[in-house]
């Protein structure tokens, strides 16, 4: 009988180098960071913000999603492990392309998670394969307060799968509730870059003007209070993101 080789995944160079300052400046470079101070942003969370990142905007750059995901196999390596997971999983929509990518990369079967069953036919939340018991890496492209990731994780759990980590490429870094909140469902996240990161890249690349800085800092030292006073919902409004 002839066995076939199981796949092995080399461990990078550089692996542990942070991810934060790359990500940041590809993002910055593609035109994904978007700074609009005087017309905020609503998010998902129903929070408006002077700032917006588009992270569906990378599948059109190859040399900047490659970099993208280059960079999050590091972190997978460095803040997981290698032999640790069995499946890559995608949040609907814009976390399946991110999920395909990384499990191509490292050699994994992929699922992706519906927002919701579909409600016909099988009636299915996730699609692919997720057996019983697999560890799975949830992957999604960013995330704000946490609450479409909790949704997420707890479809996983649902199904039979187990989860332990989240990756995003953007982590809005400014919510500790969030990062609380996953915790407490026994989720660690992990994010490639921040607004603090970026914020950094676009002064190192004069891409930032004065007025348009000084309002987002004002919105990262205090986003709740920020998004009240540009039409965003109340601190404390409990809608999920």
């Amino acid at each position: 009988m002839t066995l076939t080789a199981p796949t092995i995944v080399q461990r990078p160079k550089g692996s542990d180098r942070p991810s934060g300052p790359v990500v940041a400046r590809i993002l910055l470079e593609i035109g994904a960071v978007l700074m609009r101070p005087s017309e905020p942003f609503i998010l998902t969370s129903g929070r408006a913000s002077p700032v917006y990142v588009d992270c569906r905007r990378v599948i059109g750059f190859p040399r900047a999603r490659a970099m993208i995901v280059g960079q999050a196999v590091d972190a997978i390596f460095r803040e997981i492990g290698t032999e640790t997971l069995d499946v890559i999983a995608g949040g609907e929509t814009a976390g399946i392309a991110y999920a395909a990518w990384i499990a191509d990369r490292l050699g994994l079967p992929m699922s992706y998670i519906r927002k919701k069953p579909k409600g016909f036919g099988r009636n299915a939340q996730i699609e692919g394969v997720l057996p019983e018991g697999a560890r799975t890496l949830l992957v999604e492209d960013l995330a704000t307060a946490g609450g479409s990731i909790l949704n997420f994780v707890n479809a996983i759990r649902t199904a039979g799968g187990t989860i332990g980590h989240a990756l995003v490429v953007f982590h809005y870094g400014i919510f500790p509730q969030a990062i609380e909140d996953l915790k407490a469902q026994g989720v660690d996240l992990i994010g490639l870059t921040t607004w603090r990161d970026v914020l950094q890249a676009a002064g190192d690349l004069g891409t930032l003007d004065a007025a348009a800085a000084k309002e987002v800092r004002a919105f990262l030292e205090d986003p709740e209070t920020w998004s009240a006073a540009h039409g965003g919902k109340e601190a404390g409004a409990k809608t999920p993101a």
